[in-house]
Parts: C-alpha cells; sequence; structure tokens
C-alpha cells in the first residue's frame, strides 16, 4: 500500500453500486475506517462483506480527534476517511483531518469518486466549461452579502441546500438573480426517486409550490450566471 496513511474514499451518494474496485480493495486493507455514522457506513460495508474496524469521526468531534488520529498514524497505522455520501471534505467533515497530515508530513491519498455536484451539474444543461461551487450557503449571519455577491457572478452556480428551505431559499434566489434566471435542480441523485426540474427559477418554484414533487432528499442547485 507504499506510504500512504491516510485515504480520503469517496462512498455512494445513494446507489451502493456506485463505489469503485480500488476503494472496496482499500477499505478491506486498511487498519480502521474513520466514519461520520457508523451506522450509515456499516450498511455499506456489510453490502460489500467488508469487516474491518470502524471509528466515529464526524462534524461534532473532528477537533477532538484529529490530534489522536495524527499520533496513531504516526506509529504505523493505516486509515481509510469515508463520509456518510459523496467524497470526505467536500461540505463534509476532512479537510481539518487532511490539513493536519500535511502539516505533520503525512501522506494523504484522495480516490476519485462520487460527489453529488458533479451529475447535477452536468443534467442542468448549463454550462460546465466554467463554475463556482458554493456548497451550503450561510443559514442567517452572512446570507444576504453571499447573495449579492452571487447575483453579479457571471460563471454557473452550484449550491447545496436541505429540502425543507428549498421554497424559501427559491424566493430568495428570484429576489436576487430575477425570476427568469435559467436553473436545475437535482434530488435524490442515483437514488430510485431521481428528479431533475429545469427551467426558469419561477417555473422551478411553481413546480415545486404545486405539489409537483414533495421535497425530499439531498438537493443540489444549479443556477446560470449573469449576463
Amino acid at each position: 500500500m507504499g506510504s500512504t496513511s491516510l485515504y480520503i474514499v469517496p462512498t455512494p451518494i445513494g446507489n451502493l453500486e456506485d463505489i469503485t474496485l480500488r476503494s472496496i480493495r482499500l477499505l478491506k486493507e486498511v487498519d480502521v475506517i474513520l466514519a461520520e455514522d457508523t451506522r450509515n457506513t456499516g450498511v455499506l460495508l456489510k453490502h460489500h462483506e467488508i469487516s474491518n474496524p470502524l471509528m466515529s469521526y464526524h462534524v461534532f468531534n473532528e477537533h477532538k480527534q484529529v490530534d489522536r488520529l495524527i499520533h496513531r498514524m504516526k506509529n504505523g497505522e493505516i486509515m481509510a476517511l469515508v463520509s456518510d455520501a459523496g467524497t470526505p471534505a467536500i461540505s463534509d467533515p476532512g479537510f481539518l483531518l487532511v490539513r493536519a497530515c500535511l502539516d505533520h508530513n503525512i501522506n494523504v491519498e484522495c480516490l476519485p469518486g462520487a460527489t453529488a455536484f458533479v451529475p447535477a451539474l452536468v443534467k442542468s444543461g448549463l454550462p460546465s466549461d466554467s463554475f463556482v461551487f458554493e456548497g451550503f450557503l450561510p443559514h442567517k449571519k452572512g446570507r444576504k452579502t453571499k447573495l449579492e455577491q452571487l447575483s453579479e457572478e457571471t460563471r454557473t452556480i452550484v449550491l447545496y441546500e436541505s429540502p425543507h428551505r428549498l421554497l424559501k431559499a427559491l424566493d430568495q434566489f428570484i429576489e436576487y438573480f430575477g425570476e427568469d434566471r435559467k436553473a436545475s435542480i437535482s434530488r435524490e441523485l442515483t437514488k430510485i426517486h431521481e428528479e431533475t426540474i429545469n427551467g426558469t427559477l419561477s417555473e422551478i418554484k411553481q413546480y415545486y409550490e404545486s405539489g409537483g414533487g414533495k421535497v425530499k432528499g439531498e438537493i443540489v442547485v444549479v443556477i446560470s450566471g449573469s449576463k
């Protein structure tokens, strides 16, 4: 396995088959798997017949865990970091641990794999040669300032949003970007009820307000840039 001590391993965003052969092999070989939610990861591991030790590593304990994990890796343990879905450190825990590893000259490898915003961007039909990924916008403090900045952005804008906030967010997008701005919303990507709605912000808001789709699941919002 070379000199790598930490492997960043993307996990499926829905369909359990969306994991690479290399990821499965490494998850079977490492000494410990760091998981955002050990129950969720346990389902994936069971599906692929992986029985390696699991350890909890999430947003609420990552500050406390980092030093301990660095010490263990320096003593020869090899670890894999996974999140509940997609690539760790992309709107998920992981950044702190990767930075600490690099500060201590510990080799880190990130495997390619699932990330929700990529299929959503491709399916949107909006320009994907140049785009800006903002993840989750601030809920309160700084949200207005960020939306004002993004209203001037000429590149395609990619955001994550939670289902219970979607209608309120669409109202704000219309306020700052205009009701005729082209957009696309993807939810439940790779799952049975996967859905992508394309149109103007106004049309998309009407669709969700009319009950055309019950808003559930993880949501990716793609908005065209300012002309």
